[in-house]
């Protein structure tokens, strides 16, 4: 079978690197990908949202499963547009039509859903230009930190955490009023804000039955002991400590099978990945959101420790028949560390070279933001590569994650050196 992989950051490579081992993968191919992916994968420079393109590629390389990574494309409605074409329409997508996307693409959306389907958030309301001064009177009743957040897709910018009532407004104003996050803050969602610890989980579904993927803890800030500004994510692990069996289970029945039957229920048809962001509030669940894909770090550390041949689960997937696969899950705990580049998340520069890679074959590196250039492999983004490793405990992982990050350089490399250090 020909597969492709759309996208082009880690979770991308660490997706093509899985879906490579498969016996049943015949040529993979990746766009645009980059320079990791070009390593198990023929790379094709198609942007993510050039439908047209990603068609000719289909066609012309005889793909028969397509795996959508970012959520540009499922929102913008890519699996609806293989669905309505008759020379697509055989051809197996892994990600949610656009009406189920619209979980990620919305937050007023996703918390409509939740209200409707009993599943446990945080309170909120939603304003848009002509109901500020409600907003504001909402603010003014509500208790500090307040919490607002852009509707729409603002690329993991779009959520303001403020202590301040005055600050809070004066935000809310630039969001509704100068397109602070552009069209994603048409409308905002202002919610209560809950104190806890925060974890991803992730869910692979065919429409009708699903696998709980292993858990994941991923650190935003850009500084140590969490501080600084959020980031797309600085490291990941798998499994989480806190995680026991009891509280798996309370993210189970009450989460993550009302979120499969409210699918169902609501007729959203969707084959692929919920990642729900849970914050656990002393021994409760909470959904702070949804995303209709894989997470960038966490993909890093999930998927490496599930053992079955990758590509025959999402085969399973895109047939409906998920009920027959059993899951197997490596016991071992898993940790990447992210190398960024210097001044990211703010204004940073590309182009640099990196070096010490040649003398790291076999390590799970995960290129984020890279590129070849002849011989060389040089940043082309903010995060740039994922180091994962494997350990007994997250502590032993994050350790050996961090002695292979020592023998690489560039110029600016940056990366935290606390991953995991709340656990």
């Amino acid at each position: 079978m020909n597969v492709l992989v759309i996208g082009g950051g880690g979770r991308e490579h660490t997706l093509c690197w899985k879906i490579k081992q498969s016996k049943d993968c015949d040529q993979l191919f990746a766009a645009p990908g980059n320079a990791g992916t070009a390593s198990c994968a023929t790379n094709l420079p198609i942007d993510v949202n050039d439908f047209e393109g990603i068609k000719k590629a289909v066609l012309a390389h005889d793909i028969r499963l397509v795996i959508v990574g970012p959520e540009d494309p499922l929102v913008n409605g890519i699996h609806d547009f293989f669905l309505k074409d008759p020379l697509l329409s055989s051809v197996g997508v892994i990600g949610p039509q656009k009406e189920a996307a619209t979980l990620e693409g919305s937050k007023a959306y996703a918390k409509a859903f939740m209200m409707r389907h009993n599943i446990p958030t945080a309170a909120f309301a939603e304003f848009t230009a002509e109901t500020l001064a409600e907003g504001e009177a909402f603010l003014e009743q509500s208790n500090p930190p307040y919490v607002l957040k852009a509707d729409g897709l603002a690329a993991g910018k779009g959520v303001l955490i403020i202590a301040d009532l005055e600050a809070a407004k004066k935000e809310l104003r630039e969001m509704l009023l100068e397109s602070k996050f552009g069209a994603a803050s048409k409308k905002v969602v202002i919610e209560e804000f809950l104190a806890g610890i925060e974890l991803s989980c992730f869910v692979l579904t065919d429409g009708s039955s699903y696998l709980t993927l292993p858990m994941a803890k991923d650190y935003k800030r850009i500084g140590e002991g969490d501080t600084g500004l959020n980031t797309g994510g600085m490291g990941a692990i798998s499994p989480v400590p806190f995680v026991t069996e009891e509280f798996k289970e309370k993210i189970e029945t009450q989460i993550i099978k009302p979120t499969i039957e409210g699918l169902k229920k609501d007729n959203l048809p969707f084959k692929g990945f919920v990642f729900i962001g849970l914050i656990k509030v002393g021994e409760e669940p909470k959904v702070i959101e949804y995303n209709v894909r894989m997470g960038d770090p966490e993909t890093e550390v999930v998927i490496p420790r599930i053992k079955n041949d990758f590509l025959a689960i999402l085969q399973a997937v895109n047939e409906e028949r998920l009920d027959a696969v059993t899951l197997e899950i490596d016991s071992s705990a898993a940790a990447t560390v992210v190398a960024v580049s210097g001044g990211y998340p703010e204004a940073y520069e590309k182009g640099k070279m990196i070096s010490g890679l040649e003398q790291l074959e076999g390590k799970m590196i995960f290129h984020a933001g890279t590129k070849q250039e002849g011989d060389s492999i040089k940043t082309s983004g903010g995060r740039v590569l994922a180091i994962t490793s494997f350990g007994n405990n997250h502590q032993d992982a994050v350790k050996s994650s961090y002695e292979i990050l020592s023998k690489i350089k560039y110029e600016g490399i940056n990366y935290r050196s606390d991953i995991g250090f709340d656990l």
